[in-house]
């Protein structure tokens, strides 16, 4: 990112005006903090690396966002901000997970829009990376919001806080906050980069009052919990989440993936300061974010997680819809038919049964009829399907019922099972791993590292755009030519978009007894609050 002085511009004082008239590809467009440029490309015009909040460094670590700090000029809008701090994971199967260059001033964002001019209004889809608050950046190749673009939506991405960084609370951050509460920093920059969409995507370009958000993984997680916050009323009219949902009990036991009560995330991180020998907030502060990262004793019990600050989130999630305490948007969501597959490995009988008895006691019996342990093969997938349908299916299945129930909006729910082609390396999954979805949604089946594609991946993944396109634009994903895709009912037997190749078609809801025996486990839970 460069800045230079532009004479040309500033002396017309118009440069909306000019946004308005010439197309933007041509033209310096005014955002909040000054002026920015763009790159052609794809017939597209590609903005990267615009600031969206101050830098959060220094005294602003552990702050909500800041206000931009303007600048002189231009701004040369051609590269991605830096990623949030994090600790480097290896590329999965599917992504290359390469998040580049690190920094924690990463509160950047980066627009894709085929608008020749700015007053063409087109939708907004505001794309939220995953990677369970913890790693993750906007910049990943899979993440390129080109061929969604050309569909005829502005996309946009952002990076936000994660890790301790993102999610830290403790005492001392509570008492020097006027609203007495800590720790959802990440989730703060996303609803800043909002905002930043509502005051600044007319001159992309996109409407603001036509925006979608999606996400998956963390960021479908973060979608579900968007569209429970008061903070966001207004800021998006539709939400697309693939492989999210917050819909588990709150507790005060740090538990991964699950959210914490304020004083249980406060004893969390008080614990995980004094691991690093720092005992004051003074100290923390003083500490690099290398350093705020070598604990592995926090990324071993799950890492930092949002937490239920009563401010952001303000309660209990399955609850907040049970009353019909939410944002009322149009959503589409769904998981994949073997989201576990990505994250266990060589687990046996053995293990299953004694995970199963630790985990739910009175209820294990149960939950070994329908995640049985017959020999080490059917165990290992059981303890897939328990990821799966604990940390993905089950919230994703909650909300839609919940919402059917007490909402107006649609609700529309697939399931993606489309097998993965075969690998360049290593050996493929009959099923559909956590995040294979990914290069489908974005249009890059022609470019992933490590998968063969086929002809019937390219279809889906045309079929997919179209869907995503669709909502966003109208709040429906059909329309002519495409797979009839109905509302979500949950006695239907037709009422799931069941995603594979070309045999894309409607469906029941998919491993229905153990998401029941999920819901009845987590009413146990709740009910022990």
């Amino acid at each position: 990112m460069k800045t230079h002085l532009c004479s040309r511009i500033a002396s017309k004082l118009a440069p909306l005006t000019l946004a308005l008239t010439t197309t933007l590809a041509s033209a310096a467009i005014p955002v909040t903090g000054g002026l920015v440029e763009g790159v052609s490309q794809d017939h597209l015009t590609v903005y990267k690396g615009i600031p969206y909040a101050a830098p959060p460094v220094g005294e602003l670590r552990w702050k909500a966002p800041q206000p931009v700090v303007p600048w002189e000029g231009v701004l040369e809008a051609d590269d991605f901000g830096p990623s949030a701090p994090q600790i480097p994971f290896p590329s999965t199967s599917s992504m290359n997970n390469d998040v580049g260059r690190m920094a924690e001033d990463c509160l950047y964002l980066n627009v894709w829009t085929p608008a020749e001019t700015a007053d063409a209004k087109l939708p907004v889809m505001v794309w939220i990376h995953g990677g369970g608050f913890a790693i993750g950046a906007p910049n990943l190749p899979s993440y390129d919001g080109t061929r969604l673009a050309n569909k005829g939506v502005v996309v946009v991405s952002m990076a936000y806080r994660i890790g301790p960084l993102g999610f830290l609370a403790l005492p001392e951050l509570s008492a020097e906050n006027p609203d007495g509460v800590s720790g959802n920093y990440g989730l703060l920059d996303q609803i800043a980069a909002l905002r930043w969409v509502q005051d600044n995507i007319a001159a992309f370009g996109g409407d603001p009052d036509n925006v979608t958000i999606f996400g998956e993984s963390a960021g479908g997680i973060s979608v579900s919990m968007l569209c429970a916050s008061p903070l966001t009323k207004g800021l998006f009219q539709r939400a697309i989440s693939e492989s999210g949902g917050s819909f588990s009990p709150v507790t005060d036991q740090h538990a991964m993936g699950g959210v914490q009560t304020l004083r249980g995330a406060e004893a969390f991180g008080v614990a995980y300061g004094e691991r690093l020998g720092a005992t004051s907030l003074a100290e923390l502060r003083a500490l690099s974010p290398e350093a705020l990262l070598k604990d592995n004793q926090t990324m071993a019990m799950g890492g930092f997680w949002p937490i239920c600050d009563g401010q952001v989130i303000v309660g209990d999630q399955y609850e907040l819809y049970q009353n019909g305490d939410y944002n009322d948007v149009d959503v589409l969501i769904g998981t994949n038919s073997d989201e576990g597959a990505l994250f266990v490995r060589g687990v046996g009988v053995k293990e299953h049964v004694g995970m199963v008895r630790a985990r739910w006691g009175d209820l294990a019996d149960e939950a070994l009829e329908v995640y049985p342990a017959t020999d080490d093969a059917t165990a290992l997938q059981s303890v897939r399907n328990v990821f799966r349908d604990t940390a993905f299916a089950w919230p994703t299945w909650a909300w839609a019922r919940l919402q059917q129930q007490t909402g107006l909006s649609n609700v529309y729910v697939y399931f993606f099972d489309q097998p993965q082609p075969a690998r360049k390396v290593g050996k493929s999954l009959p099923g559909a791993a956590h995040a294979d979805e990914i290069n489908y949604v974005f249009g890059w089946v022609d470019e992933n590292f490590n998968f063969d594609y086929t002809d019937s991946d390219r279809a889906l993944s045309d079929l997919m755009m179209d869907y995503w396109v669709n909502f966003a634009r109208t709040g429906n994903p059909n329309a002519e030519g495409l797979p009839q895709w109905d509302t979500f009912t949950p006695d239907s037997a037709t009422s799931v978009m069941h995603l594979r190749g070309t045999e894309s078609a409607r469906g029941p809801v998919m491993n229905l007894p153990q998401l029941q025996f999920v819901e009845r486990a987590n009413a146990v839970l709740r009910d022990a609050q």
